[in-house]
């Protein structure tokens, strides 16, 4: 069952590489967890590609993704998700809804560390540790 699954998520972090409303990285990160689960081999396949292989690595490594892919979805979001909460969806309550959705999946990824913001908490620690001592 996770070997399918994990073919299912990278099938649509492959789509989502040329469709810019379907994001990329969530979906491989679910296709190597998949993999992960039920196949050594195919997991390794999957880190070892060097389109996908980076991005799950940072992920599985350092719990980041780079700020491109982050800011890339926020965009996303917004654009799309904006359209639909405000101008295709007609029902109220469905608005809402799709708002509250949004806003979680805004806040979600916002948690996420990126490259460069880790970087820079880096190097403020350093300063600051400097200073101290």
């Amino acid at each position: 069952m996770y070997v399918l699954m994990g073919y299912g998520f990278l099938g649509l972090a492959t789509l989502g590489t040329f469709l810019p409303v379907l994001p990329t990285v969530p979906f491989l990160i679910l296709a190597a967890g998949c993999f992960a689960k039920s196949s050594k081999t195919l997991h390794a396949k999957l880190l070892a590609n060097p389109i996908f292989g980076p991005s799950i690595r940072d992920w599985e490594n350092n719990r980041q993704i780079a700020r491109k892919s982050r800011n890339t979805a926020l965009i996303m979001i917004f654009i799309f998700g904006g359209y639909s909460v405000f101008f295709a969806i007609p029902n109220l309550y469905v608005q809402i809804l799709c708002f509250g959705i949004l806003a979680y999946g805004v806040k979600f990824i916002l948690g996420i560390r990126s490259e460069e913001h880790t970087s820079e908490l880096q190097s403020q620690f350093r300063i600051s540790y400097a200073v101290f001592c």
